[in-house]
């Protein structure tokens, strides 16, 4: 064999390792116990590759045009003091900017760093942003999304999927102070589904009604309650979950997703009406984003 060959041969082999480990990184080997003719044997397999926090991969986009606040530079303040109205946001002073970015971040130092947008000094305009999330690949759920908002959750919010890279989209859940005045549907809880129509899409309140900015910040989308519907409240029957997943139509579908985006309709009021003497009180702000997907 001439030295060409042999060269020609070890790539090859390096090349199959390389690509082994690639997919060992992203799937378990598993194996299963099969009863043959002759004997017992071990079946193996691709697992399901393992969930990851998908926050560090997504890629985000906010609209409209010009909604993240600092350019220009504002003044804004808390609903908790709504005429102390001394802090900044200033896109130009990377101490008081505030960029989409700051909703992935691993916050490594302790200092909450988040996304904010403008105030809403445009009313009686609704104050109205999207938070669109990409990947580029299908998705399925593992455990709760969870975002969490600084300075209050919204009061309206609606939570949309697509199933198709961001070309259409439908929605995912509704979040409201008030279900029925916000989009005519009666309030419920994910508890309140069953295994017939545990897809179904719901308005929830439980996440929207004024507590205080401090007391509540995250607001979820609740997929272990759906997961325990199936596999009991402390999710000790796992098998049964898998079992309708598989035979389930359009319950694996129900939680897989390429896209996401938040539709936020109107920020948090504070628990009072809306007052148009101080409309510095009155914005959105994200500090963390968690995907539990795999």
């Amino acid at each position: 064999m001439d030295v060409v060959s042999t060269s020609a041969m070890l790539s090859q082999v390096f090349f199959f390792l390389h690509f082994v480990t690639l997919t060992l990184g992203q799937y378990d080997i598993c194996k299963s116990l099969v009863s043959m003719d002759d004997g017992q044997t071990w079946e193996f397999y691709a697992c399901q590759p393992k969930p990851m926090a998908m926050k560090e991969f997504m890629q985000i986009t906010v609209d409209p045009p010009g909604i993240t606040c600092g350019n220009p530079p504002e003044r804004f303040c808390t609903l908790e003091n709504p005429y102390l109205c001394s802090d900044e946001c200033d896109a130009s002073n990377p101490d008081l900017a505030h960029p989409p970015q700051l909703m992935q971040d691993r916050e490594t130092s302790g200092l909450i760093t988040y996304w904010q947008t403008v105030t809403w000094r445009r009313f009686p305009e609704p104050l109205l942003a999207n938070i669109s999330l990409a990947w580029n690949k299908s998705l399925e759920l593992t455990d709760d999304i969870q975002v969490t908002f600084e300075y209050g959750r919204p009061t309206i919010m609606v939570l949309d999927k697509s199933l198709d890279k961001g070309r259409t989209w439908q929605p995912y859940q509704f979040y409201a102070d008030d279900c029925m005045d916000a989009f005519g549907m009666p309030a419920k809880r994910v508890q309140d589904l069953s295994a017939t129509n545990v897809t179904r899409v719901i308005c929830t309140e439980q996440y929207s009604r004024w507590v205080g900015s401090k007391n509540e910040k995250v607001l979820r989308f609740e997929v272990m309650a759906r997961f325990a519907i199936f596999a009991g409240p402390k999710l000790l029957n796992m098998d049964s979950l898998y079992t309708r997943m598989e035979s389930m139509k359009g319950l694996r579908d129900f939680f897989t997703f390429t896209n996401l985006r938040l539709r936020l309709l109107r920020p948090a009021l504070g628990g009072t009406y809306f007052q148009r003497d101080n409309l510095l009180k009155y914005f959105y702000a994200v500090s963390n984003i968690d995907v539990p997907a795999r």
